[in-house]
């Protein structure tokens, strides 16, 4: 009999396991409960001109180069994640994203090999697996893109608008978006305004709204200026932009570009978001990999 109830009590325990947990709301129905231990990771990676190193030199470190550094602790801080847990947890997925998609027909297939799920029946080879992808990977998009030089800029705010719903949020997941980019958000086939909110920043625009004195705070809040806002409500998708990187000659760029992605997390209800400039991958790492383990 005690056999037959330790058998019974351990298939309880596992069925357990495998049950999302759910919660009434108000209307008598059932939804499901996000598992903070359960993670989605998404990275955006903005393709613009920003990763060309004739356009944007670096001599210390180029900023293709740094994208991939940053990608590496992603995916260490994604596996070190998962490692920390039980197998029959399981239920965790990485992938990456550009927008719009780059000419050449082989980032469809980079795509595909960098969408990765682990889940209680997958293998330790799988762990070796995914290291290899996002260390060659990654490096092979940015190289097309550069061979390319097809830099129509990166449509960050149309992501946000009809994407990021569908493609990083789960809602039994604890979802985590990283955006690669120098900050400025431009595409031809998305810039409008809204009264003095737009759906794009530049230097000159910046520059156009006298963004470039000390006082720039006053200046945005007495005219409103901002991004128009690209979705109501987005309370349970944390973001991490990296490698945020102002040109030269406003001592203030940065702090505007700054100010303005926190007023648009804010006024798109995101309660959990790092802003941080680029930087070497040596000392933003140990940031990624805390933003990831939620030691925060």
């Amino acid at each position: 009999m005690k056999k037959i109830f330790y058998v019974l009590m351990i298939i309880s325990l596992v069925s357990c396991c495998k049950k999302p947990p759910i919660t009434e709301v108000e209307n008598g129905k059932y939804s499901i409960v996000a598992d903070p231990n359960n993670i989605n990771v998404s990275i955006l990676i903005d393709l613009s001109d920003r990763i060309d190193p004739q356009t944007n030199p670096n001599p210390t470190m180029q900023y293709f180069q740094r994208d991939t550094e940053y990608i590496k602790a992603i995916e260490k801080g994604f596996l070190d994640h998962i490692k920390s847990k039980k197998i029959i947890t399981y239920d965790d997925q990485m992938q990456v994203f550009f927008n719009p998609e780059p000419l050449d027909p082989k980032m469809n297939e980079f795509t595909k090999e960098l969408k990765v799920a682990f889940n209680k029946n997958t293998s330790k080879d799988y762990f070796t697996a995914v290291e290899k992808k996002y260390s060659e990977l990654p490096l092979n998009i940015y190289q097309s893109a550069i061979h390319d030089g097809n830099y129509v800029g990166s449509d960050i705010w149309e992501f946000f608008k009809n994407k990021v719903n569908d493609y990083c949020i789960k809602s039994d997941k604890r979802n985590i978006l990283f955006i690669l980019t120098d900050g400025y958000m431009y595409h031809e086939n998305t810039k409008f305004a809204e009264e003095n909110k737009t759906s794009y920043l530049t230097t000159k625009l910046i520059k156009a709204n006298n963004l470039t004195t000390s006082d720039f705070k006053n200046t945005i809040e007495k005219n409103k200026f901002g991004f128009v806002k690209a979705s109501d409500n987005l309370s349970n998708l944390e973001v991490i932009v990296l490698g945020v990187n102002p040109e030269k000659g406003n001592p203030f760029e940065e702090a505007v570009i700054k100010e303005y992605w926190e007023k648009w997390f804010k006024e798109m209800k995101i309660k959990n978001y790092h802003i941080k400039s680029a930087d070497l991958p040596s000392n933003l790492e140990p940031i990624i990999l805390k933003a990831i383990s939620n030691k925060n």
